[in-house]
């Protein structure tokens, strides 16, 4: 199971989850374009390995293992697969 961003990172983009992601799973980093215009980062459930780095490193609370994520925020299990088709 990938972890999910949810509604706490919108308008935060903290990046300090994509400096620690061994599998660079998480986007728009501060070096693409997408970056100034994105709404949140996203975390790419077919690449993310489920370790878990992430969730310690956000300064807001934003990702959960997609089995912990609260039912309030289950859209963004969509939204973050949604970002890379």
């Amino acid at each position: 199971m990938p972890h999910i961003i949810a509604e706490p990172c919108i308008g935060t983009k903290d990046t300090a989850c994509v400096d620690v992601c061994p599998v660079d799973c998480i986007h728009p980093t501060k070096d693409e374009p997408e970056f100034e215009t994105a709404e949140m980062l996203y975390i790419d459930p077919d690449t993310c390995i489920d370790c878990g780095l992430c969730v310690d490193e956000c300064p807001v609370k934003a990702i959960f293992p997609e089995e912990d994520l609260p039912e309030e925020w289950q859209e963004y299990i969509e939204k973050n697969a949604a970002y890379y088709e």
